[in-house]
């Protein structure tokens, strides 16, 4: 059987309460590792916005359609460089990955149910200490992108 390799495209989503308090989630494959809900595609053709739900849902077990949550499209891209430890995921000479911005806006009461598989903890943190707390630069950049983005969804839907 042939290996299956990851698709080198995925979301990276910024989960944050109305007071601008983001969700990090703590790698179980990497110590100390602090980080957004992150995930590639499924297949080719998998919207990046039902990649960025479904990465929502099986990494912290928040719908991201649920009423009183707003996903957003940031319109944004990274393109990075793959950390050599994991490239062994990727198609042989896959080096780079392009990652696609969102956040989600979320009550300060919602519940996290962590993919123990996947993540170890969980704590939310001011904007400026979560950007701090990542792991990944792109991550921490995304971070400190928030106020801007989440002025254009500050209200959360009724």
């Amino acid at each position: 059987m042939d290996p299956i390799y990851k698709i080198p495209q995925s979301v990276l989503v910024v989960i944050h309460t109305p007071d601008l308090e983001v969700l990090l989630i703590k790698r179980a494959d990497a110590e100390d590792y602090w980080q957004s809900v992150t995930g590639a595609k499924d297949h080719l053709d998998e919207s990046f916005e039902t990649t960025a739900m479904r990465e929502v849902a099986e990494e912290t077990g928040i719908d991201a359609r649920a009423r009183g949550h707003a996903l957003l499209d940031w319109g944004l891209e990274n393109v990075y460089e793959i950390y050599p430890r994991w490239r062994h995921r990727y198609a042989p000479g896959v080096i780079r990955n392009t990652e696609h911005l969102f956040g989600l806006l979320v009550p300060a009461t919602t519940a996290v149910t962590l993919s123990p598989r996947e993540h170890t903890d969980y704590q939310w943190l001011p904007w400026r200490d979560a950007a701090e707390a990542c792991a990944s630069p792109s991550n921490a950049e995304a971070c400190l992108m928030l106020p801007r983005f989440a002025r254009t969804s500050s209200v959360l839907p009724e």
